[in-house]
């Protein structure tokens, strides 16, 4: 009984990430954290 609940809270636990992933609010984030590889780092080198 208590692996089917604790089955059940990880699988909304993992819904609501994806969620929170996925959403249009987070994606500004995503891409600028995306983008930090290909961003000139030369200046930042002492």
């Amino acid at each position: 009984m208590t692996t089917g609940i604790f089955t059940v809270i990880a699988l909304v636990a993992f819904i609501g990430g994806v969620a929170w992933a996925y959403s249009k609010r987070r994606a500004p984030e995503f891409d600028a954290a995306a983008r930090i590889p290909l961003e000139d780092q030369s200046e930042n080198i002492p």
